[in-house]
């Protein structure tokens, strides 16, 4: 039996970011992936524009929300997971090496000791292999580091969230020089996930549109596979990386990179408040290299 989730995505024009919920017609029961929780940068101001939007959506359907999936700790926006799972009541999950990723920016931001790196801020660690359902809609999780360490794709049925893995395929691939990021690991993700059946829709964690077309977030391994300009002619590792690293050396970091991760890293959450009563981001001052 094929099972097949219905998918609705959001895009979030700010940051290229696509969101999903998906959910099993038969039960009703569904899971929210990668939620963008809106940040102002000049304001330093939260906003939930986008988290609303999926509340709204999920109350119209009728949608029991049973996860809130993060693939990765995202650097380009923040996540928006633990403020749903206030309004929700669903447990967060995220991939089990998301410990080292706490790791890794606990000493970039020379957080204290009152800095978890036992991944405790999510409910759920998911290993690479496990499976849970949504409904009658078996997930199978899949490992898939490169852009970052700790990343991790949800297999739903005939459906795959395979976060910044993939762009589309008029875009290549995702990048992989962040902290802990890899392109001869993301090239081993590409081929696992390209060894999923032919018609698997795979949805990716952004698109930014390029010569104004209509943003786009689904194509399937078949389309990939003939059409993907990183590896519609079988690019080995070795050319793959090269490719890669030198499209990566001239790309800007994220904008919104220092800000996120430090909440990302938390599950969604803000840092402590001080004794004012209000919380602060820390920036590391000369860390990366101007770009």
């Amino acid at each position: 039996m094929t099972h097949s989730p219905i998918v609705k995505s959001f895009w979030d024009e700010t940051t290229g970011s696509w969101q999903y919920v998906f959910h099993d017609p038969a039960t009703m029961k569904g899971a929210i992936v990668d939620p963008v929780l809106d940040f102002d940068p000049q304001a330093a101001a939260i906003l939930t524009g986008n988290a609303q939007r999926i509340l709204s959506y999920i109350a119209d359907t009728g949608i029991e929300i049973v996860w809130i999936l993060d693939t990765h700790p995202h650097a380009d926006h923040l996540t928006a997971a633990h403020w749903l799972k206030d309004k929700l009541g669903a447990p967060q999950a995220i991939g089990e090496m998301v410990t080292g990723v706490q790791r890794l920016w606990k000493g970039i931001y020379n957080f204290g000791e009152d800095f978890s790196t036992d991944g405790a801020a999510w409910d759920r660690l998911w290993a690479d292999g496990e499976c849970f359902m949504v409904g009658e809609i078996p997930i199978t999780v899949m490992f898939s580091p490169g852009h970052t360490l700790a990343s991790v794709s949800y297999v739903a049925g005939d459906a795959a969230f395979v976060h910044d893995t993939f762009m589309m395929p008029d875009s290549g691939t995702s990048r992989a020089d962040f902290p802990g990021g890899s392109s001869a690991e993301l090239y081993a993700t590409l081929m696992r996930i390209l060894s999923l059946p032919d018609d698997t829709r795979l949805y990716v964690g952004h698109d930014y549109a390029p010569d104004g077309r209509a943003a786009a977030c689904c194509a399937t391994v078949a389309e990939h596979k003939a059409s993907n300009i990183h590896l519609k002619d079988a690019p080995s590792e070795d050319e793959y990386c090269k490719i890669r690293d030198e499209r990566d050396a001239t790309l800007p970091l994220p904008k919104l990179m220092l800000a996120a991760l430090q909440i990302n890293t938390r599950g969604g959450r803000m840092p402590p408040a001080e004794d004012n009563g209000r919380s602060y981001l820390k920036i590391p001052l000369g860390y990366f290299e101007p770009r």
